[in-house]
C-alpha cells in the first residue's frame, strides 16, 4: 500500500499503524485494571439519550444506563426491537421493584432529515439532557461506495454528519441539563486516516474511495469537529464534548470479507473486547466525575479543546492529525455546509435565536 492513498506522509502512516497494531494487541492488558462491568453510580437525576442502542456497544451502554437508573433516550431505527429489549431487561431487574424510565424514538441517521425531526420533538418537550451519547457507526469493510438518500457517502453521514447535526441541533436541552456531556463513540482508527475538506464525500479520483479509507476519515472528522464545537462552547455552558476509543470489540462487521481474510479476521477474537468490555469508555466518560475537571483544564488550552479517551478508561492522546488546526477548521464549515446550518450556528442557538435547517421536515426533494 502507497503511504500516499491515507494522505500521511510516511513516518505518520507508519506510526499510526504501529500504535493502531500495538494498542489493539495489549488493549486487555491495558485495561486490565477495569471492572468488568464498569461500577457506575445511581444516576436516578441523569437523563441519556444513547443512538444505536439495540445492538453491540450500544446496547450494553443503554442496559447498563438504565440499570443504574438513569433516564435512558433509546435513538434508533428499529422501535418494536427496542421495546423488546426493555421487556427483558425490565425482567431480568433482580432484587427491585422499580421500573426501568426508558423511552424509545425513531432516529435513522441515515437520514439527516429524521435527525432533524428528532431533534426538534425532543427540544419541544423542554426537558433537561444530560448526556447525549453519539454510538451509532458504520464500518462497511470491504464495501463499494454508498451514498445515503442525502447524496452522502454512508460512513460519512453516519459516522460523522448525522452525529454533528444531532449535537448542534441538541444543545438547548444539553444547556438546560448542564453540567452535560456529549460522547461521540470514536474509534482509534482514525489515527490512520485524513481529511480532505475539499473532497470529504470522495467524489475525485484524486481521493479514491476504499472503506477502510472512508472509515478512518469520518473518525477522524469527528475528532476535529467535536475540538471545534467545545471551542465554540463559552465555559459558562458547562457542556463538555468528549470523543472516546472503545476499543477492538468483537461485531459482525467482517460478514462481507473473503473466507480467508474473515478467518484471519476471527483469530483477533482473543485480543478483542466483547461489547461490554467495549462500552466502559463511554459509560466512565458519561458518568465520571473528575473526567469534568480534565475538560475544563483543555478548554483552558489553545488546542485541541476535545477531551479523548481510551478504551482503558484515561485520558490519551488522539492523532498527530488531529491536532491540525487548519484542517479542523475547514472540516467545520464543511460540516456545517453539508449539513444545511451557518457557521455561526452555535452563537445563534445558545441565543436563542430560531434555527433553519434545510433538512428539516417537509423540505423539497
Amino acid at each position: 500500500m502507497d503511504s500516499s492513498s491515507t494522505g500521511l506522509g510516511w513516518t505518520d502512516w507508519l506510526e499510526g499503524w504501529r500504535r493502531l497494531t500495538c494498542e489493539t494487541l495489549f488493549q486487555k492488558i491495558n485495561a486490565r485494571h477495569l471492572e468488568d462491568p464498569l461500577p457506575l453510580p445511581p444516576l436516578n437525576d441523569l437523563t441519556c439519550i444513547v443512538t444505536g442502542a439495540t445492538s453491540g456497544i450500544g446496547l450494553e451502554i443503554a442496559r447498563q444506563l438504565a440499570e443504574s437508573g438513569a433516564n435512558l433516550v433509546m435513538a434508533v431505527r428499529n422501535t418494536n426491537f427496542a421495546h423488546q429489549l426493555i421487556q427483558k431487561w425490565q425482567r431480568n431487574v433482580t432484587g427491585s421493584t422499580r421500573s426501568l424510565s426508558i423511552d424509545v424514538f425513531e432516529l435513522d441517521l441515515f437520514s439527516l432529515e429524521s435527525v432533524v425531526e428528532f431533534a426538534q420533538e425532543w427540544n419541544s418537550r423542554l426537558k433537561p439532557l444530560n448526556v447525549l451519547i453519539n454510538n451509532a457507526g458504520i464500518y462497511s469493510i470491504g464495501q463499494p461506495q454508498k451514498k445515503s438518500e442525502d447524496g452522502y457517502e454512508t460512513h460519512l453521514q453516519v459516522n460523522h454528519l448525522a452525529p454533528a447535526l444531532l449535537s448542534v441541533l441538541l444543545l438547548p436541552s444539553l444547556q438546560r441539563g448542564s453540567p452535560s456531556r456529549i460522547v461521540n463513540v470514536n474509534s482509534l482508527m482514525h489515527i490512520i486516516g485524513s481529511v480532505d475538506s475539499q473532497d470529504m464525500n470522495f467524489l475525485t479520483k484524486k481521493n479514491k474511495f476504499a472503506s477502510r479509507k472512508a472509515y478512518s476519515s469520518s473518525k477522524l472528522a469527528q475528532v476535529m469537529f467535536s475540538s471545534m464545537l467545545q471551542k465554540h462552547l463559552p465555559a459558562d455552558t458547562k457542556i463538555h464534548v468528549l470523543c472516546v476509543e472503545p476499543g477492538a470489540v468483537r461485531t459482525n462487521v467482517t460478514r462481507d470479507l473473503p473466507r480467508i481474510l474473515n478467518i484471519l479476521y476471527q483469530q483477533m477474537f482473543f485480543f478483542m473486547f466483547d461489547a461490554q468490555q467495549g462500552s466502559r469508555s463511554a459509560l466512565f466518560a458519561a458518568t465520571d466525575v473528575d473526567i469534568l475537571k480534565y475538560c475544563r483544564k483543555l478548554k483552558e488550552e489553545e488546542w485541541p479543546v476535545c477531551t479523548f479517551i481510551g478504551s482503558h478508561c484515561m485520558t490519551t492522546k488522539p492523532s498527530k492529525e488531529a491536532y491540525n488546526v487548519e484542517t479542523s477548521h475547514q472540516v467545520w464549515d464543511k460540516t456545517l455546509e453539508m449539513v444545511g446550518l451557518p457557521t455561526d450556528v452555535v452563537d445563534m442557538i445558545l441565543q436563542g435565536k430560531q434555527i433553519h435547517c434545510r433538512y428539516g421536515a417537509n423540505r423539497d426533494r
